[in-house]
């Protein structure tokens, strides 16, 4: 039996080396090269062609090279086998840092004084809010989502939860579905977004929902930050909710084309701060060490961690 590495672009042979080491006795082989499709029981795929999974009578699992597997259900053609995600205590610890820095960063207004520099301004109102008048408001309680907020919660902000079914969890107020949404969001200053893509997460993100964020706020308005997927969003509601001021700032990793076209005005808009879909970059390592780990769960007999439900697509 072998293991498929199906990606496009990563360095593939680098990923090939790495699993070499950890899985000595598996040959891994990569998509492009010629296989035997029989042998294969498992894939390790991160964007994969459409189809290029069709045809191997013997596969057992598909692994997501990433934390998103909203890659793999592009594919219209994915064989039904069981399919499981990357959750890396590692990731989980980058993407906490990143949501803890961009609140505190709204918190303490650094944009502004970054802009002040610039024009060499010396200019304060006094206006610092403690975190403790600052709400925060997460949509997605995984295992990314109750991490951030447990931290944020240490800093001292407000934290409440928003999931789409149901969740109880210790010390966090927590809010669920449609009936929840309106009351979530009217109780929120800086909304983090790290919903997964789904057909009912797509475009989430849209004028209605940003409208509905709280104005009355001590940090004068409210801010998005998303780093969850980028068709959570929709761009130009985003940029029409800046103009208008019912949004004050958004930090964005993640984007509706990647990478963030040279024409966009998100690059350029005073109270947007891009990154390059790398708030949560796991070590490559780390993700193939996890993996090797499942396959020699299945091996031993032993059932599959971190599966993903085909109906909700995560």
């Amino acid at each position: 039996m072998s293991l498929l590495l199906a990606m496009t672009g990563w360095h593939v042979e680098d990923w090939r080396a790495r699993f070499a080491a950890l899985l000595p006795d598996m040959p891994v082989v990569i998509l492009g090269e010629p296989f035997d499709r029989r042998s294969v029981h498992y894939v390790a795929s991160w964007k994969h062609p459409e189809g290029s999974l069709s045809g191997l009578p013997n596969l057992a699992a598909v692994f997501s090279l990433g934390a998103g597997v909203d890659h793999l259900f592009a594919d219209t053609r994915l064989p039904e086998v069981p399919i499981a995600r990357v959750v890396d205590p590692d990731l989980t610890t980058r993407m906490s840092e990143y949501v803890v820095l961009h609140c505190l960063r709204y918190l303490r207004q650094q944009p502004r004084y970054d802009r002040q520099q610039i024009d060499k301004s010396w200019e304060d109102d006094r206006n610092q809010p403690a975190a403790r008048a600052v709400r925060v408001g997460i949509m997605g309680l995984g295992e990314l989502g109750q991490d951030a907020a447990r931290k944020l919660k240490v800093m001292g902000f407000d934290v409440a939860g928003w999931s789409r079914s149901p969740k109880t969890i210790d010390g966090l107020a927590t809010f669920s579905g449609s009936d929840g949404m309106v009351d979530f969001l009217g109780r929120t200053d800086i909304l983090v977004s790290l919903l997964p893509l789904t057909p009912d997460t797509r475009g989430l993100i849209d004028a209605k929902l940003l409208a509905g964020l709280a104005q009355g706020g001590r940090l004068g308005g409210p801010f998005l930050i998303n780093a969850g997927r980028g068709r959570l969003q929709v761009e130009a509601d985003i940029l029409a909710a800046l103009e208008a001021g019912t949004l004050k700032g958004a930090t964005l990793d993640v984007f509706e084309t990647e990478p963030l076209p040279a024409e966009s005005r998100l690059w350029a808009h005073p109270a947007v701060t891009v990154t390059p879909h790398n708030a949560a970059m796991s070590e490559p390592e780390a993700i193939a060490t996890l993996i090797a780990a499942q396959i020699r769960r299945l091996e031993a007999g032993e059932p599959l961690e971190h599966v993903v439900d085909p109906a909700r697509g995560y």
